[in-house]
Parts: structure tokens; C-alpha cells; sequence
């Protein structure tokens, strides 16, 4: 297997915080500066994603309260973790009001992983509402991290807002459903895949997924800490992919999607647009 000494940053975590779920199994995964150091040690320079919570909120306030918490672990660990924010279909005008504040006047590129099925609205991304918020997504360039088990509904998304930056999370549990969400990947140009959840143990996927949809389309992903890092460290160095191909899956991707500036090897604090910075 070859070594790897370029940038990795991993694209889907949830930072495990002491207010929320317990999404790992087995036992507590610490404070983030642990996670920090367990993500390190796995091999990953940087990782972006939102923090989580568990049922439909009876109020907007609770996906603030996430989304302030992304952005002081920002803060806190400048040269290590790029910000993710929740947003949610059910508060329509709300979520959009805070996509101009996170993405307008905070230069957040990254929203999600939206997760409905943990958070109350199932897969709500194309109803009249949610294609509300994603507009406003859209209007300040931040890329939309979604899991979605209904590929209708999907399809209907990257139709409708073809200038929208969609990234499906995950290529799916059996074989028929990893080929139905690659085909889609294929076939919608604002569509890209982060390679977190089941599918890496499946040998020859990144390659084949690459042959199909092209470099330009795969986000490295390990969906910590509910998976452990490592298993998708080494199950991408393993495929066999050139070293233009593993550079874009790594990092090349993400960071052509949130238009972010990392300095070689990710050693240094990431370049992020200042306030004002929606397109």
C-alpha cells in the first residue's frame, strides 16, 4: 500500500460534544481536542462537518445553539477543523436567515451533513420549504453535505437547483443501491459522493466510482465518531488510483467546493473568505 504524504481532509465528521447524542458505540471519544488527536492519528490533516442532535426540535433555537458551537470549535482549532452548520426544512425562514449569517457574515462554505432521519424531517429536500433553504444555500455558494435514502426525491433536488453544490453522503449499503446513487452521480453534474458509511470495504469501489463518475466527483469521508478513521485511511490508499485521482478524493474536492485555500500538507491555518463573502 503507498504512503501518502499530501493534505487529507475528511469531509463528514460530527463533532461529539457533551450536550449531545452519543453517536459513537462503544464508550465516550473525549473532548474535541482528543478527537482532534484521534483524527490525526488516523491520518486525516483537517475535517469539517456539523454537530448533531437527535428529534425534531420544537424551536429553531436548538439548530442555532449547534451552529454556534461549530463555529467556536472553529475558532479554537483554526489550523484543524472547518465548520459545518445545520439547517432544517421545518423552519424555512429561519434556516435561511442563518444561512446569511453563517455562510454571509461568517465565510461558512459547508452545510450538513443534513441528517432528516435523525433530526425529525426524514427526506424532506425538495419539498417547497427545504428547496427554500437550498436556494438560499445556493445563493451564497456553500456546498449542501445530505443523507438521503429516496433518490426521487434527490434526483427532483439536482434537477430543480442544477447551481447548487450537492454532496450525497455515503454510496449506500448493497450492491443495486452503491450503482443506483453512482448512476446518479454520473449523470448530475452538481452531484458529488463522500465515500463515508458502508461501501469502502468493497473492494475495487473507488475505483470503479471514479471510472464512472469521474475524479472530480468523490469527497473523502468517515462519518467519525461513529466509524473509526483509520478503515478509511487505508481502504483509499489500497484502491489503486493514480496520484492525481487519491490527491482529489483527499482534498482536491472538497476544497474546490467550498473554495477554500489550505497551504501544502494542510500545515497552517486554512485561508477561509471573510465576512460578506456569499456569491
Amino acid at each position: 500500500m503507498p504512503a501518502y504524504s499530501g493534505c487529507i481532509i475528511d469531509c463528514h465528521i460530527h463533532p461529539a460534544l457533551e450536550t449531545g447524542p452519543a453517536l459513537n458505540w462503544f464508550g465516550p471519544v473525549g473532548g474535541f481536542a482528543r478527537q482532534v488527536a484521534d483524527l490525526r492519528r488516523a491520518g486525516i490533516s483537517r475535517a469539517c462537518g456539523a454537530p448533531i442532535t437527535r428529534g425534531a426540535p420544537d424551536t429553531f433555537a436548538a439548530i442555532r445553539r449547534l451552529n454556534n458551537q461549530a463555529l467556536r470549535l472553529r475558532d479554537r482549532f483554526p489550523d484543524f477543523y472547518t465548520p459545518g452548520i445545520q439547517v432544517h426544512p421545518h423552519f424555512p425562514a429561519e434556516s435561511c436567515r442563518e444561512i446569511e449569517r453563517c455562510c454571509g457574515r461568517e465565510g461558512v462554505r459547508w452545510i450538513g451533513e443534513l441528517a432528516g432521519y435523525i433530526m425529525g424531517y426524514g427526506d424532506d429536500y425538495a419539498s417547497e420549504a427545504a428547496l427554500t433553504v437550498m436556494r438560499a444555500a445556493a445563493a451564497h455558494g456553500a456546498a449542501v453535505n445530505l443523507h438521503c435514502n429516496d433518490l426521487n426525491t434527490l434526483d427532483r433536488l439536482c434537477t430543480i437547483l442544477p447551481g447548487l453544490k450537492i454532496v450525497l453522503a455515503h454510496p449506500g449499503g448493497g450492491k443495486q443501491d452503491i450503482l443506483a446513487r453512482l448512476a446518479m452521480v454520473a449523470r448530475h453534474a452538481n452531484l458529488h459522493l463522500d465515500i463515508s458509511g458502508s461501501g469502502i470495504d468493497r473492494l475495487g469501489l473507488l475505483r470503479h466510482a471514479t471510472d464512472l463518475a469521474g475524479s472530480g466527483k468523490l469527497l473523502f469521508g468517515t462519518d467519525y465518531p461513529v466509524n473509526n478513521p483509520a478503515v478509511y485511511v487505508h481502504g483509499a490508499l489500497y484502491e489503486r488510483l493514480t496520484g492525481a485521482e487519491r490527491a482529489a478524493l483527499f482534498a482536491g474536492n472538497f476544497l474546490r467546493l467550498t473554495d477554500e485555500a489550505v497551504p501544502e500538507k494542510c500545515d497552517g491555518r486554512a485561508t477561509r473568505r471573510g465576512a460578506g463573502g456569499g456569491s
